[in-house]
Parts: C-alpha cells; sequence; structure tokens
C-alpha cells in the first residue's frame, strides 16, 4: 500500500483528490503539504483524523518539503501559482513557486527515495498553435509565465527520473471545470456559470474561436490518483488529460452556459492579445485505459444546480 504525499492538497484540484485517495484500498497514509496561501483546510472538511496528515509548508522552502516527504513513497505534486493572468501580475512568485518549488519536491522526492513521482502541468504548454490534434510529441510554445514555469518544471521531472530509480510522469491538464469543495471561479467554465446564475452577462474575450480542451476536476483528480498508484499503466513521460469530445471554442462554451443556465447576454471585447488556443490530441492517454466520465454540460448543469441548491442534473457522460 502507499503513502502518499500531495503537495497543495488543499486547492481546487487536492480537495476532489484527496478523498479519491482516502477511500482507495491501494492508499495507506495521505500527507497533504500546504502553505495555505492559496488554499484552505476547509477544502479538507470531514477528511482528517484517521489516515490523514497534514503538514502547513511551503515547496519554497527545501526543508518544509523534504521533512513532509521523509517515509514517503508516492508523491503527487500540484502545488503551484495557477492562471495565466495570476501569472502575470505574479510573474517572479510564479517561477520561485513552479519551477524553483518543483526542483525542491524534486530534490526530497530523490533524497528520500521515493518511486514515482507525478507532476501536474498544462496543456496551456501549447501556447496558441495554430494545427488541430496537438499530441504530446508537438512543440509546445508557452506564451504566458504559468505555462513557462510548467514546461521548465517537465524538464525537471523528466531529468530527475532519467538520473535516479524514481519513475515520473508530467500530466498536462486541460482546463478543469466543475464542482469541488475547493472551487475556484477564476476558471472559464466556473466563471461563465457563475455569472449566469448571479443574471450578469458572459464576457468573451476576442472573437471566441480560441480553442481548449476540458476536463471535470472528477476525472483530473482519478487521472492523478490512477498515474499515482498505477505506475506500470502510466509508463510515458508527459500525458494530455482530457477527452478529444471536449476540445471547444470559447464562444461555444460561453453559448452552452446560456443556454443551460440563461438567460443571459453575451458581450465580446477586442483583446490586442489573443491568448492561448489549443486543440489536443489525447490518444496516448487512452492507452492507459483512463476516460473522462464527465461533460461539460453536465458539469454546467451541476454547477448551476449547486450554486442555486437545488438537485444536481449533471449525466455521468
Amino acid at each position: 500500500m502507499a503513502d502518499v504525499l500531495v503537495t497543495g492538497g488543499c486547492g481546487y484540484i487536492g480537495s476532489v483528490l484527496i478523498p479519491q485517495l482516502l477511500a482507495d484500498d491501494r492508499v495507506a497514509t495521505v500527507r497533504v503539504l500546504d502553505s495555505l496561501a492559496g488554499g484552505s483546510p476547509t477544502s479538507l472538511l470531514g477528511c482528517f483524523g484517521g489516515s490523514l496528515e497534514f503538514v502547513e509548508g511551503d515547496v519554497r522552502e527545501y526543508d518544509d518539503v523534504e521533512s513532509a516527504a521523509r517515509g514517503i513513497d508516492t508523491v503527487i505534486h500540484l502545488a503551484a501559482i495557477t492562471g495565466a493572468r495570476t501569472a502575470h501580475d505574479r510573474s517572479q512568485e510564479t517561477v520561485e513557486t513552479n519551477y524553483r518549488g518543483s526542483a525542491n519536491v524534486l530534490d526530497a522526492a530523490v533524497a528520500c527515495d521515493v518511486g514515482r513521482f507525478v507532476f501536474a502541468s498544462s496543456c496551456n504548454v501549447y501556447g496558441r498553435a495554430a494545427a488541430e490534434e496537438l499530441s504530446e510529441e508537438s512543440a509546445a510554445d508557452p506564451i504566458n509565465p504559468y505555462a513557462a514555469s510548467k514546461l521548465d518544471a517537465e524538464t525537471l521531472v523528466a531529468e530527475a527520473s532519467a538520473q535516479s530509480s524514481m519513475s515520473a510522469t508530467s500530466l498536462r491538464m486541460s482546463t478543469v471545470f466543475g464542482t469541488a469543495p475547493g472551487m475556484r471561479f477564476n476558471l472559464v467554465v466556473n466563471q461563465f456559470v457563475f455569472r449566469a446564475v448571479t443574471g450578469r452577462r458572459l464576457t468573451v474575450y476576442g472573437d471566441g474561436t480560441n480553442w481548449r480542451p476540458f476536463v471535470h476536476v472528477e476525472d483530473a483528480a482519478r487521472a492523478y490518483r490512477e498515474a499515482a498508484l498505477a505506475p506500470s499503466d502510466w509508463p510515458a513521460a508527459v500525458y494530455n488529460v482530457g477527452d478529444g469530445g471536449q476540445n471547444l471554442q470559447i464562444d461555444e462554451v460561453a453559448a452552452t452556459v446560456r443556454d443551460l443556465v440563461g438567460p443571459v447576454d453575451l458581450r465580446y471585447l477586442e483583446q490586442e492579445d489573443p491568448g492561448p488556443s489549443y486543440h489536443v490530441n489525447f490518444d496516448r492517454l487512452g492507452e492507459t485505459g483512463y476516460q473522462t466520465e464527465h461533460s461539460v454540460s453536465g458539469g454546467i448543469e451541476d454547477l448551476a444546480a449547486q450554486l442555486r441548491g437545488s438537485e444536481s442534473l449533471e449525466p455521468s457522460r
């Protein structure tokens, strides 16, 4: 049975992942390392006690990380400054946390003889790509500090794995959406739903033709769990995580939210910087046996229902 360390476990994805790990028969203990700067213990209400341990610490401080990694055999590294806009405003902190912090977590993992390491990367590393069906072999072209820090950290993960006995993989996650105890509303689907529920118009920057792949937070958490606990099924250094059928253009997402949650108006604002756009292929992911279970439309209806206090309408697919 695995003893798992999750960095950033009080965040959005962590708040779903931790209960999944605690309920998994392959897991002995779960230890969370979190600075509580961007997350809160309230995200894990009902999880404390038993096999969950909590360590308050910062991935930018090596001693904090090494202390948390002692006695651990599996690491899921989620801690990061997230979001392209946030990273622009906090570029230095983004580098220190996402890159140097990742170096600390990797160094501590190797020093503590961790056997498996799973890194939270992002499909944002593809930047603004004209081609569709971007695979893990496609050229990355990060256009913001967040994506650049993730891509640089991927290199560290690969180097650490090559130079030690630790197996490792980086999961390039699609844009996440859906209900979680540690909610984030600065993600496009979640933000659109919240605005629609509160009767405000949806703002689409540019012409709305930017492509993004989407993945429900429950599916994202399950991918991290499986990559960590079934490493032989996830042997590649990098995986795109999502569903080909959920590559959507932003104006399509806005229209779906309007139709399912509204009625609200859509507003298009000109933007000098058109932002990332990427249409992603998930064939390599399919080789692991993993499949997503939640749809964007179902996630939209579920979040709206949760915000309104009504019964969830989300279908399984």
